[in-house]
């Protein structure tokens, strides 16, 4: 990081807001500056939701009428992806705009190191993990940073997820910091109700429902500062386990669970794992309405505050639902398997864009677009310089938002070296076009799909399709090679 990008880190975290707020006046870059608004933004990031998740995805089962609003004001992408099949990574690549292998943040943090691994249900398996960082290093310019920089006040609320203390919101550009800490879950106290035991959220009255009151909060903010450009992130801990829904939600999903009709099986495999077919898990179906809700709330504070026009929305998840493991509350089908594999259902989201005045309301969007494209995007859109130096595995998607191009022949990468709880084992991938090809680390065997043919991946083409999946496998190796991916190695505890 340059010394000015230090410099301004420190001032700002040393003044606070009355400080930085005098120290944007007196730069220009107020509400009272002579130059026009930059654009506020609001950025929803919801856990573990799965691409079908929403009505506005296909779901009939879940009820989102207020994420489905959003959608018809907006554009929908239909090929949107996260950088890696598990939380923490995406996460850090939505902060940075860089893959996680580039910044070795290639899995959830808490997970086995390969000296830890004896400790874990993994110990005998084939390869041991690559070594991962387990926090967002503090040298990365976040786009919390970058906007920051800009005049923008810097709003976090939710799960983080990415380092222990002093790696929180609060030390990578975050001037307000609602709940975010070093866990991936909801875990202490009544985990989803108050009191919350979270070191950065106070607790509520007995019974305050976890995303009703971070939707407050943001909304709070919002209107403490509608008055200059802001950056509100609303990273919610729904819908992630433990599974908790409100006692109403429930029981209005049990009523729905029971008129549900499904021509094939319940249930399959995936691997070794059972895989849920149906969706009708009615706590799970709770907790995707009370996180559609909370998204209201906000939503609903913008109109209010004759805001909306002036602000751009993003909503995203950080990897697919959970299909095969903890629950198997969702299901992903068209998509195969779920969280924690490479498959379509791990890394596939639901992705949402609202810009008054450059998106269309209700159009969609089919080209492959990823995580990291969120920071160039948001600078992008706020007129500001890029940072190519920074989100460099990032591309603006400002274009693809006003129908003005197309992203040809980009490739996507994926890297997961580890074993994932949910049943996924160590690989990577890349999707050029139609075509993805998967390689499996412990024993070097390639599946090659065509999605636009074939979008649950159940025709494997490798064999009939050599010499392309020879060719994606080398762009592949390459692409590993360029970002100082770390591989798994042999595991000598491996029994069979």
């Amino acid at each position: 990081m340059s010394g000015s990008v230090l410099n301004r880190r420190e001032f700002f975290r040393a003044a606070g807001t009355t400080a930085v707020l005098g120290f944007c006046a007196r730069a220009g870059l107020g509400r009272q500056s002579t130059t026009r608004r930059k654009p506020n933004f609001v950025f929803f990031l919801i856990d573990d939701l799965g691409w079908k998740d929403l009505g506005c995805y296909g779901s009939t089962f879940y009820e989102t009428p207020n994420i489905d609003r959003l959608a018809a004001q907006s554009m929908r992408f239909t090929n949107a992806y996260a950088a890696c099949p598990v939380c923490s990574p995406t996460r850090a690549s939505i902060m940075t705009g860089k893959y996680p292998a580039r910044l070795a943040t290639t899995d959830y943090f808490g997970a086995p190191q390969p000296d830890t691994v004896g400790k874990h249900w993994t110990k005998n398996r084939t390869l041991l993990p690559a070594r991962y960082e387990d926090r967002l290093p503090l040298a990365e310019v976040t786009v919390a940073e970058a906007l920051k920089e800009h005049g923008y006040a810097t709003f976090f609320a939710g799960k983080w997820h990415l380092g222990p203390e002093g790696f929180w919101p609060e030390d990578q550009g975050f001037d307000v910091n609602k709940g975010g800490h070093d866990r991936g879950g909801p875990y202490g106290g009544k985990r989803y109700f108050s009191p919350y035991g979270n070191p950065r959220l106070s607790d509520g009255p007995d019974g305050e429902h976890l995303p009703d009151r971070l939707a407050t909060e943001t909304c709070r903010f919002i209107e403490d500062h509608k008055d200059r450009p802001f950056l509100a992130y609303l990273a919610f801990y729904s819908v992630h386990t433990p599974l908790m829904a409100r006692e109403d939600l429930r029981a209005k999903y049990e009523e729905k669970a029971k008129q549900v009709k499904s021509n094939g099986p319940a249930w399959g495999k995936e691997g070794d794992r059972q895989v849920r077919l149906v969706q009708d898990h009615p706590v799970y179906a709770g907790m995707v309405e009370a996180m559609d809700q909370a998204v209201g709330k906000v939503l609903d504070a913008l109109d209010r505050l004759d805001l909306a026009k002036d602000t751009g929305v993003f909503f995203m998840s950080d990897n697919g639902g959970l299909s095969t493991s903890e629950g198997h509350p969702t299901c992903n089908l068209p998509l195969r398997a779920g969280k924690g594999w490479l498959y379509e259902g791990g890394v596939r989201e639901p992705m949402i864009v609202r810009r008054p005045g450059v998106t269309q309301a209700g159009s969609t969007c089919d080209e492959p677009v990823i995580s990291t494209d969120f920071y160039p995007t948001m600078l992008d859109m706020a007129g500001l310089p890029l940072k190519p130096e920074q989100h460099m595995d990032g591309r603006s998607m400002t274009a693809l938002l006003k129908q003005e191009g197309r992203q040809e022949g980009r490739a996507l990468y994926w890297h997961y070296p580890h074993y994932g709880n949910q049943g996924g084992s160590p690989g990577g991938a890349v999707r050029v076009g139609d075509y993805k090809l998967i390689e499996f680390y412990e024993n070097g065997r390639v599946e090659l799909y065509n999605l636009r043919a074939d979008l649950g991946e159940q025709n494997d083409l490798a064999a009939k399709m050599p010499d392309r999946a020879a060719e994606l496998r080398r762009m592949l190796h390459e692409w590993r090679g360029e970002v100082g991916a770390r591989m798994p190695t042999p595991n000598p505890n491996h029994t069979r």
